[in-house]
């Protein structure tokens, strides 16, 4: 038994209908990272200086060196960038959700202070700005509880929104099973907020954003100019415009940090960016913990069933009888590699249709021998299994004339006959006159036709039972 993690659906082919506030189109959504003073640093008790994201691209750490550049870099970002910033936002009234580092905020009292007048979230934006993959799970863990606490002593405040960046493995599940967080953003797979089971924690996850980030001021291969950035938001925020006005709204996220865009030679382009979105009816900028109270009310958790997280005996109760009285199909697809693609109807037959289509001839005939006659005697005495008693009805197999008995009857004697095993339709997507249109069509073809055919019927049948479960 192999159970993969990594969830490929998510919505799927259809947006949900999320209802922003006031029928927007668009929810366009900005967040500044303010890390100044909580980066690697010898004064912070750390081993080697910041390489990470500043005007130095392809900066080494110096170990046991304090770098003086690259200190002066994040200087400026606290010193001028986040004023700079704080005028454009609040000149343009647009409101702000700020990924704050505890550490750095704790050094950052004015800037605080500002934020706070003017009615932008502060999230938790970890401890230290430092990477966490090599970690113990313990040691973040401790870390995050000091965050929090610290984060809550600085601002008055607990931290209802998270994000790390530099994570590990453990991150999200830790932030979920602390129940502080009313949302966790460090995903980048989605445009929608969306509910995870983390740990039997319903967590709603907001995601974040690498693409339209002036991160990549500071990348090879990214923004070279503000034009560039300009254009790349432009283009996004067009998109996503153009797919809410079709009926499919959706979130954008921009991802901000002071000593990056709020150098002078870059920050026009957001503001410009800002003059554009402004230009548009329909479109919402809320902060990120606004988001999250509006889809909690809108779209609250589902519990739906999980296949992946099954054990073996509860899947078989639930799916043994997806293909008829053939509980061996379940059984194997229990073991396969398993994950959050097949909790839906669409995943789950994948997995069950697979290990019918790798049995052996034999087998397959078993199943389609499993299969009750249309019309037949089982039905009549009631025997046939809730399923199939549910699908015959719903073609009015279950209301025939004398006389149709007797046809239907005629016919399954005639059609077992010749081909060995019972003439298989999905009868949920006919009618009695298509149903027997097509037994009168099918039992002239040759027997390995019909096998064929009757296979695929099973496994459309398979799926549309599916679709009852989940």
């Amino acid at each position: 038994m192999i159970r993969y993690p990594r969830d490929f659906t998510g919505y799927g082919a259809t947006s949900p209908n999320v209802q922003w506030p006031n029928g927007a189109r668009i929810a366009m959504q900005f967040v500044l990272n303010y890390e100044e003073g909580g980066e690697n640093c010898l004064l912070h008790g750390d081993a080697a200086s910041e390489a990470f994201l500043s005007e130095i691209v392809g900066a080494a750490p110096w170990q046991g060196q304090r770098h003086w550049n690259m200190e002066s870099i994040y200087d400026y970002g606290a010193r001028a960038g986040f004023w700079r910033l704080h005028r454009l936002f609040t000149g343009a009234d647009v409101p702000v959700t700020v990924y704050g580092v505890a550490s750095a905020l704790a050094r950052a009292p004015e800037q605080v202070e500002a934020m706070q007048t003017a009615g932008w979230e502060i999230a938790s934006h970890g401890l230290k700005w430092i990477d966490y993959r090599d970690h113990s799970e313990e040691a973040e863990a401790a870390d995050m509880a000091e965050a929090i606490r610290l984060h809550t002593e600085v601002t008055g405040e607990a931290p209802r929104g998270w994000y790390c960046g530099r994570t590990s493995e453990n991150t999200v599940r830790l932030a979920a099973q602390t129940g502080v967080f009313d949302y966790v953003s460090d995903t980048y797979d989605d445009d929608l907020p969306y509910w995870s089971d983390i740990a039997g924690t319903d967590q709603l996850i907001i995601p974040y954003t690498l693409d339209c980030n002036d991160m990549r001021f500071a990348t090879p291969q990214g923004f070279n100019a503000g034009d560039q950035f300009y254009s790349y938001l432009k283009d996004t925020f067009d998109a996503l415009y153009a797919e809410g006005q079709g009926g499919a709204a959706k979130m954008m996220s921009i991802g901000l940090h002071c000593r990056l865009i709020g150098r002078p030679g870059r920050v026009q382009a957001l503001a410009r960016f800002v003059d554009y979105i402004k230009g548009f009816e329909g479109v919402w900028t809320p902060r990120r913990i606004e988001i999250a109270e509006h889809w909690k009310a809108a779209h609250p958790p589902v519990k739906r069933l999980m296949p992946c997280r099954m054990e073996r005996a509860e899947f078989v109760q639930h799916f043994g009888g997806v293909f008829e009285h053939s509980a061996w199909i379940a059984e194997r697809a229990f073991d396969l590699e398993l994950g959050p693609a097949h909790n839906s109807a669409a995943g789950l037959h994948n997995a069950l249709a697979r290990m019918f289509r790798s049995a052996s001839t034999a087998e397959r005939l078993g199943v389609l021998n499993a299969h009750p006659d249309l019309a037949g005697k089982l039905a009549a005495a009631k025997r046939l299994t809730a399923e199939s008693t549910s699908e015959q009805a719903s073609a009015g197999l279950d209301a025939l004339t004398d006389a149709e008995r007797a046809q239907f009857t005629d016919m399954n004697t005639a059609y077992v006959a010749k081909h060995g095993f019972p003439f298989i339709i999905a009868v949920k997507d006919n009618t009695k006159d298509s149903i027997l249109a097509a037994f009168q069509a099918r039992i002239a073809n040759d027997t390995e036709t019909e096998f064929t055919t009757a296979c695929k019927q099973v496994e459309r049948i398979a799926r549309i039972r599916l679709e009852q479960i989940l």
